[in-house]
């Protein structure tokens, strides 16, 4: 009798994502096992426990997702796993903090076949801004547009320190160039003049701010000059951007005068989906233990978007 397909699913938080877990379920697997308020120094017990008790051949059938809200964490649990097992009783495992990796995945790869099919043209040497850029998706689609030669710069809407921080930590931790700016108000000048300024030269938008908040007004893509992508990960009302529609896929943007591509939260969803089914799927037909982060996110991100 052949075993089940089991995925263990950890996360620190205190309920673990229903979005997550249809994901699962939707991609192949049979038995999902939530565990929550799982701590660090809790992870490599649990992964120990779950790779002893089904034998080398039930192992490849067993996975581990890691979900959460923190970037750094599900990160950090994610190398404890993978250090904590013992040939052969090894499975994979797949770590999607939030959403983050595979949502920043999608939005940086949708931008990426835009500019590939519409302006023949590449990530290098694009100015990227991203505005509330320290969250969990903005820092993951700044590292991404950085890795592919863009010139990123994260904005916060509360601090400078907090851009700072964000840029400085990630920057340095994967050895690329991030710069960091605010769109608080100053006595140097308002918060609407300080991004008009940082859009003004900009070639791609990113809106990554909570949902719900509208970053970008008509009056602000107006002074986006060399704007060719607007991408807004916002599915709640109001639009991130204003004109931008949630299932706008590559439609001209309204109140630019580039006539710069919208991509909305709907598309970029579309493909974030995609992303993440199949991530899982392949952990379940991998006949190898793999381990999947943002980097994997990306490269199979790349596969779901139009041509």
């Amino acid at each position: 009798m052949s075993k089940k397909f089991i995925l263990h699913m950890i996360t620190p938080e205190g309920n673990l994502s229903p979005f997550d877990v249809n994901m699962a379920i939707d991609a192949g697997y049979e038995a999902v096992i939530p565990y929550t308020r799982v701590q660090i120094e809790d992870v490599s017990a649990l992964v120990q426990d779950a790779i002893f008790s089904r034998g080398p051949e039930g192992v490849k059938r067993t996975g581990i997702f890691i979900g959460g809200r923190s970037i750094d964490t599900a990160m950090e649990m994610l190398q404890i796993t993978k250090d904590s097992m013992v040939p052969p009783f090894e499975v994979s495992a797949f770590a999607d903090p939030s959403g983050a990796y595979t949502t920043s995945a999608a939005m940086v790869a949708c931008s990426q076949n835009y500019l590939q099919s519409k302006y023949s043209s590449d990530l290098k040497e694009k100015r990227i801004i991203a505005l509330g850029g320290t969250g969990p998706v903005g820092i993951i689609a700044a590292i991404l547009g950085a890795q592919n030669k863009a010139k990123v710069t994260i904005v916060s809407s509360s601090s400078l320190e907090r851009s700072q921080s964000a840029a400085k930590k990630y920057g340095e931790k994967y050895a690329i160039p991030i710069d960091a700016s605010d769109i608080v108000e100053d006595s140097k000048g308002s918060s609407k003049e300080k991004l008009q300024k940082l859009l003004s030269d900009a070639n791609i938008i990113f809106a990554v701010a909570k949902a719900g908040i509208q970053v970008v007004a008509k009056q602000d893509l107006e002074k986006a000059e060399e704007l060719l992508i607007a991408a807004d990960v916002n599915a709640v009302p109001p639009s991130g951007i204003e004109g931008l529609d949630v299932s706008d896929d590559g439609k001209i943007l309204e109140h630019s005068k580039t006539n710069a591509l919208g991509i909305g939260a709907l598309a970029i969803g579309n493909v974030k989906y995609q992303t993440q089914r199949n991530l899982l799927q392949k952990m379940i037909e991998s006949d190898k233990p793999i381990y999947l982060d943002f980097i994997d996110a990306f490269e199979e991100a790349t596969k779901h978007t139009k041509k």
